[in-house]
């Protein structure tokens, strides 16, 4: 029987450990479960596991990370809530942007350069989108305003 290697601290190099996210997390409600480095709180590394499993929801991230990850999803999340782009044509996006196979292409995966990127991209990407708006509504505008139409 083959047995998987343990998770190891990218920091530190420590075993992670399985256990609660009670005193880590603030609420725990959800009863999430978390891969820690085994030198919490020295070394603060931690991953959210996919709820019912043992398999880790990303790879271990400092407070630095994990902060930016947050901030990679927020821009990144509104290419498709605010419709540029339907959820799966933004991963398509991410992935060719990123030049990394679509399987691969989840922020919760990625180290500081890449969540820079998707920040700044994504950041561009929605920028562009309000100026093509704001161009076409004032066109739109002026057009009515001459009585012209569409």
């Amino acid at each position: 029987m083959k047995r998987n290697k343990p998770l190891r601290c990218p920091y530190c190099n420590s075993v992670a450990i399985l256990r609660s996210a009670d005193g880590i997390y603030k609420e725990n409600k959800a009863r999430a479960i978390l891969y820690v480095c085994s030198k919490y709180p020295a070394c603060d590394s931690y991953v959210r596991v996919i709820p019912g499993t043992k398999i880790p929801a990303g790879s271990l991230a400092n407070k630095a990370l994990r902060a930016l990850r947050i901030e990679a999803h927020r821009y990144f999340d509104l290419i498709f809530q605010t419709g540029i782009m339907s959820r799966n044509a933004a991963y398509e996006w991410l992935a060719c942007m990123l030049q990394m196979p679509l399987s691969q292409a989840h922020i919760s995966n990625m180290g500081e350069y890449y969540c820079k990127r998707v920040i700044e991209e994504s950041r561009q990407l929605i920028e562009n989108r309000q100026i093509i708006n704001e161009r076409w509504r004032k066109r739109h505008y002026m057009r009515k305003a001459a009585g012209g139409g569409l």
